[in-house]
């Protein structure tokens, strides 16, 4: 072996030991996801992540301080995945607020996000009561950033509409909430509610708003 190839391979050790680490990391997220969408925040253990992962239980504790830095870390996970989700769609289309509208809130429903499993860690983390706050401060910009983008883009089209509907960020706020409404429906009647149903109970709520911008959809 020269000296070339002796640095070359020297060189390539640590990204190698770094892609190691980060692969272990994802493979214990997932496995809490999995995890959480099975068992529940009370149910899931460090035993039932590192059995579902099929790894060690050093495995996790050297990855990971805590049973709660993991879930918190799952959390974000998740948040940062949805969000950049969203604005991958919402920067990838014409520059016009009704096609920017629109992506965002089809991304809710991309089926690498809306998925029962994740919508079910969702909503397990919102129920931990002791914890909700902790949880919310971990979040709470990236939501914040996601609700500016759709504020911004309803005042757009109001006032390119010229509307009187309600002010821009009251439609923002019931949009969002709607859409919270909407994955919970999703994620408690599988069997008859589907992305595709509540897609259009949320581009009904967009139409009954920009009556000039989004057309019903029909049922």
């Amino acid at each position: 072996m020269n000296k070339v190839t002796e640095l070359q391979n020297e060189a390539l050790k640590p990204a190698r030991r770094t892609e190691s680490k980060e692969v272990r990391r994802q493979q214990l997220i997932e496995a809490t996801i999995e995890s959480i969408a099975s068992n529940g925040i009370a149910g899931t253990t460090m035993s039932t992540v590192t059995e579902t992962a099929g790894l060690s239980l050093g495995i996790v504790n050297f990855h990971f301080e805590s049973k709660q830095k993991l879930f918190e870390e799952t959390l974000v996970y998740i948040a940062r995945e949805y969000h950049e989700h969203c604005l991958r769609a919402y920067e990838e289309v014409g520059p016009f607020a009704r096609e920017k509208l629109t992506a965002l809130v089809d991304a809710h429903f991309h089926p690498d996000v809306c998925t029962h499993k994740k919508l079910a860690v969702w909503y397990a983390f919102y129920g931990e009561g002791k914890r909700r706050a902790i949880y919310r401060d971990l979040i709470d910009h990236i939501d914040d950033q996601h609700w500016d983008i759709a504020t911004e883009l309803c005042q757009e089209l109001i006032e390119h509409g010229g509307y009187t509907c309600p002010p821009a960020k009251q439609v923002a706020r019931t949009l969002e909430a709607l859409l919270d409404g909407i994955a919970l429906n999703i994620l408690m009647y599988p069997e008859s509610y589907t992305a595709a149903d509540g897609r259009k109970q949320a581009h009904t709520y967009l139409a009954s708003m920009f009556p000039k911008h989004f057309e019903m959809p029909t049922f």
